[in-house]
């Protein structure tokens, strides 16, 4: 296969079709393509068997499809379990199944690393080796669904693994398209979550294509002095541009912003902390997600006491906030809300050699810190 040869999953649906019809074939092929790639997991041109003998050796001679398999899988005493992808050209990431009562969630990567360097989030401490394509963002939910079989159902995704989805736009944009479509892997709008830092360009962006996520926001902080010393990005979209943003945003009648807001003991878990996440959230339709720190090695974070957790939460309620504590899973595999890295040390590049800023021939985004 040449070195140029396209990844089927890298173009969106519309542009598989435009593809197809490139070929001299009718438009029904690309749907045709799109089951067998989605609907059923399939990669090898060989198995896809209502095409036409003539139509597969083209494919053969043209064009691949990619698929992940995980290449470790740790399993939490609670039952998550974390999965880690080797990617062809080296670099790892991993992906987060959380199983719940009634629902399985899919926590994926977008982003090999990350360039906005939050000080409590391990992902961060790697900092940014490149993008993800959106085969590979596809790839990792059409893994987990495998690993799952037949017995349980993936029933939400979450955009909250390594790397910041809005920094990775256009390509996040595009596998969304494919994981919402009926003809992809129809997963519901509902369903389906994008965590941002705060991007207020991208967020914009977002909200002008059709609706097909829920937004989450990390606000982990009341004060611009705090969140800037632990998100830097907060020093080019301050607290002020970005709630005023989420006032203005389009939601659907019963929708919410989810807030997450990651509590650390002696930073940000203060009464008075509380009390001024209720006046910076006042005129907005939200929800606030406390997540108490999940505590990894070499960081100097810890969880706060349960009762400041609980009281931090009822002041929240006390302001007509909907606030719940989310009980994070799969900290002893370190699979838990700011806790991948990708590698066996949690840090760095564990010790693999692959190359860190810039590596592979990507643009290195922005970096806030």
């Amino acid at each position: 296969m040449p070195k140029e040869a396209v990844n089927l999953k890298n173009l969106s649906l519309s542009e598989l079709e435009t593809w197809v019809l490139g070929l001299g074939e009718k438009p029904f092929r690309a749907r045709q393509l799109a089951r067998w790639m989605y609907g059923k997991g399939v990669w090898e041109f060989s198995r896809m068997t209502n095409l036409a003998k003539e139509f597969r050796k083209k494919l053969e001679a043209s064009v691949w499809i990619s698929h992940l398999e995980p290449e470790k899988i740790q399993t939490s005493k609670d039952g998550t379990q974390k999965l880690r992808f080797a990617l062809r050209d080296g670099n790892r990431i991993e992906s987060v199944l959380i199983p719940e009562r009634d629902h399985v969630t899919l926590c994926l990567s977008t982003q090999v690393g990350c360039a906005l360097g939050c000080k409590f989030c391990l992902t961060g401490k790697k900092g940014f080796i490149r993008n993800l394509e959106p085969a590979e963002i596809i790839d990792q939910v059409l893994a987990a669904r495998a690993h799952l079989g037949e017995g349980k159902k993936l029933t939400n995704l979450v955009l909250m693994g390594m790397g910041e989805p809005l920094e990775n736009f256009d390509a996040v944009v595009k596998a969304l398209e494919i994981l919402r479509s009926e003809n992809g892997l129809g997963f519901s709008h509902r369903r389906v979550t994008v965590s941002t830092a705060g991007i207020i360009p991208k967020i914009e962006a977002l909200f002008q294509r059709p609706r097909f996520v829920m937004l989450a926001i990390s606000l982990n902080a009341s004060t611009d002095e705090g969140r800037s010393r632990l998100m830097p990005i907060n020093r080019k979209y301050p607290l002020k541009d970005l709630l005023g943003l989420c006032r203005r945003l389009p939601l659907d009648r019963r929708e919410k912003i989810t807030f997450e807001y990651v509590l650390i003991q002696g930073v940000n878990d203060s009464e008075e902390d509380a009390r001024r996440v209720v006046d910076l959230l006042q005129g907005i339709r939200a929800k606030v997600n406390l997540i108490p720190f999940n505590e990894y090695p070499q960081s100097p974070f810890r969880r706060p006491e349960e009762k400041a957790i609980l009281r931090f939460r009822e002041i929240l309620m006390e302001g007509n906030l909907t606030a719940l504590i989310r009980q994070s899973k799969g900290a002893d595999i370190l699979a838990a809300c700011g806790q991948l890295a990708g590698d066996e040390t949690g840090i760095g590049d564990g010790g693999s050699g692959i190359p860190r800023k810039g590596g592979w021939g990507h643009r290195d985004p922005q970096t806030y810190s």
